[in-house]
């Protein structure tokens, strides 16, 4: 997809998935490419920058021999996806409003 991706916009996604369940940070960048084509390395400072903001905690488990650090939503996490994804629907439905009728926003 062409349309780029913000912080906003990647805090609503990361949090997203972490809602569902607890997920390893290459799980989470394979998520969120099928709608960026956005680097891998462009996921990890959105990862640290929740996790100092009380959004995300992590924690290790062995994978086949290996540590994979996975990322919990906290309960501040729940909060703030909650407004992100309020922010997400109005912004929708004013570029929906443009996009489809032409409407002006009132």
């Amino acid at each position: 997809m062409i349309f780029p991706l913000n912080a906003p916009m990647f805090d609503l996604l990361v949090l997203a998935v972490v809602a569902k369940e607890d997920a390893y940070g290459y799980q989470i960048s394979q998520i969120i490419k099928t709608v960026s084509n956005t680097k891998d390395s462009t996921l990890y400072p959105v990862l640290r920058r929740l996790q100092e903001s009380s959004c995300l905690t992590a924690y290790d488990e062995q994978h086949q021999g290996r540590n994979r650090k996975y990322y919990q939503i906290t309960e501040e996490g729940k909060s703030q996806y909650q407004f992100l994804l309020r922010e997400w629907e109005l912004y929708k439905s004013e570029i929906d409003k443009i996009v489809e009728g032409g409407e002006e926003s009132e």
